[in-house]
């Protein structure tokens, strides 16, 4: 894989989003890796570089049109085309409806579902002249049914996955892979561990999702022929019911 390719990673925490863009820059992608402080993001910059790959770290807020503007801009300019492009905000919150203020709603609207708007269209524009690329969305299984205390959640999930399927059916014809990964299941992270240990203790019997593996899978549908593309992912560990 030639150097001169670029992923961006929206939302690159220390677990899916790592990984992701780990995966690619074994394959020598230039990860370009963005949350809204650049300074978390050190410890994946220099895990990536050494092991050998390229690595960039941006603080932005993916909210923010100018800022999204501005680091597609940067990154085509100067560092490399931008060959995939992965919205992995997550915006998880429970609140029971009458909790549930207009401020709380909107928020979780604009980083679950706005942002990736922004980051999809200014995919598509770098992305288009170029009639190649991959734009990837990562859900939930809210972006199929809302829960009880879910209802900010689900509705950004709703409209992201809405958007993935409309920008499937407008770009898939101009040579651009469009695809939902809903991952549903407890993730291998800190957070889990510390939080919920009955629940991490499953990972001994495989039963939380290892972000490797949900890395893996993001690489796989990247490499996808067009004539036979995967829109839509889902994505559980085997004791994960639905």
């Amino acid at each position: 894989m030639s150097a001169n390719k670029a992923i961006l990673v929206v939302g690159a925490g220390d677990a899916t989003g790592g990984a992701i863009a780990r995966r690619f820059a074994r394959e020598g992608y230039i990860a370009c890796v963005t949350r809204r402080d650049a300074d978390k993001l050190a410890p994946l910059v220099s895990a990536i570089e050494a092991a050998g790959g390229k690595a960039h770290a941006f603080g932005s807020d993916a909210r923010k049109e100018d800022e999204v503007v501005q680091l597609f801009a940067h990154i085509e300019k100067a560092i490399a085309p931008i060959e995939v492009a992965v919205f992995n905000i997550g915006a998880n919150v429970r609140f029971p409806i009458t909790e549930t203020t207009a401020r709380v709603y909107y928020k979780v609207w604009e980083m679950g579902c706005f942002a990736g708007f922004l980051m999809g269209r200014e995919a598509a524009r770098v992305m288009l002249p170029r009639a190649h690329g991959s734009i990837f969305f990562t859900g939930a299984s809210a972006s199929l049914r809302g829960r009880e205390g879910f209802a900010a959640f689900a509705g950004a999930k709703h409209g992201l996955r809405s958007l993935a399927q409309s920008m499937a059916r407008e770009l898939g014809p101009k040579g651009i892979h469009v695809a939902q990964i809903m991952v549903d299941g407890a993730i291998d992270t800190e957070f889990i561990r510390e939080n919920f240990p009955q629940r991490y203790a499953l990972k001994a019997q495989d039963g939380i999702l290892d972000p490797e593996a949900i890395a893996e899978s993001y690489w796989q549908l990247h490499r996808q022929p067009r004539n036979a593309w995967t829109h839509e992912l889902d994505l559980r560990p085997w004791i994960e019911p639905w």
